[in-house]
């Protein structure tokens, strides 16, 4: 990887692309090119499919927010839903273009508009469902743009905030942007206490269903699987006195969604993610 600072997210994503050694992170943000091949393997994803678990069964409205190269518009739209995708980033590769790109390609029913979630353009209780992938930790104000969605949401609608970066202390932000792959190469990262996402979200009117903790769901660990984790401890534990004992008795297929709970609890690295299930109080028929 470069230490190289790139002027804008787009430079630095089709710079990450080209480079040969990179192309397992690449496809792991889902930055692989075509870009209907990537949305395509994200709506069949482990990932979109625990996501799709918290989604009404009613379609209807849903908005995207901070929707990238829409990956997540692309799956909303293809699961039925009429889709609103906000992006700030008007690149073709990584922003709205790329959206645009994949809702005239596959004639979908995904709007597409340039703006920052702080400022959402559209009229209070419009929408059914509420979905930011990787978005609350970037805000520039997170009780603005919390309170926002709640705006725009309808009653008893459902907000999904998934996969955002947690820290410990306000000490552990440095450390968490030295390792972050991505952000040597254009800025932009960053990270909140989870006090931080739970005190906005609730200051703006959601009521918090789940929080999704670190190894509670492979929203938050994707696009590694729960085999993945199994053998990576496997691995870890050989390497102890006892290690094989203590693997079959705590990676056995009836006790390790328990164990991932338990690691999820002693998690404290900097930068963990997180997701949040939240929806708004009130009777849609009211």
């Amino acid at each position: 990887m470069t230490s190289q600072q790139f002027c804008t997210w787009e430079e630095a994503v089709g710079w990450l692309i080209e480079q040969p050694d990179q192309q397992e992170l690449v496809k792991s943000c889902y930055y692989d090119l075509p870009h209907q091949a990537a949305a395509e393997r994200y709506w069949q994803s482990d990932e979109w499919q625990s996501i799709r678990h918290y989604l009404p069964t009613e379609l209807g409205d849903a908005l995207d927010i901070g929707a990238g190269n829409g990956i997540s518009s692309y799956a909303l739209a293809k699961d039925g839903w009429q889709v609103q995708s906000l992006e700030p980033d008007p690149s073709h590769l990584v922003g709205v273009g790329s959206i645009r790109q994949l809702a005239e390609t596959n004639h979908l029913p995904i709007t597409v508009t340039q703006e920052f979630g702080e400022n959402l353009p559209f009229p209070d209780a419009n929408f059914d469902v509420v979905l930011a992938r990787q978005v609350l930790h970037h805000a520039h104000n997170l009780p603005l743009l919390c309170s926002e969605i709640e705006r725009v949401l309808k009653p008893s609608g459902i907000f999904i905030a998934a996969r955002d970066h947690v820290i410990s202390h306000p000490r552990d932000l440095p450390k968490f942007l030295a390792v972050h792959p991505l952000h040597k190469l254009y800025g932009g990262e960053n990270a909140f206490l989870l006090s931080d996402y739970i005190s906005a979200l609730r200051q703006a009117g959601l009521k918090i269903q789940r929080i999704v903790k670190p190894f509670d769901s492979v929203i938050n660990y994707a696009p590694r699987s729960q085999q993945d984790l199994k053998n990576e401890f496997r691995q870890r534990f050989q390497r102890l006195p006892l290690g094989g004992i203590l693997a079959n008795l705590l990676l056995n297929d009836g006790f390790f969604p328990t164990f991932l709970q338990g690691i999820s609890y002693l998690d404290h690295r900097p930068g963990r993610l997180y997701s949040f299930i939240t929806f708004k109080p009130g009777d849609i028929q009211s």
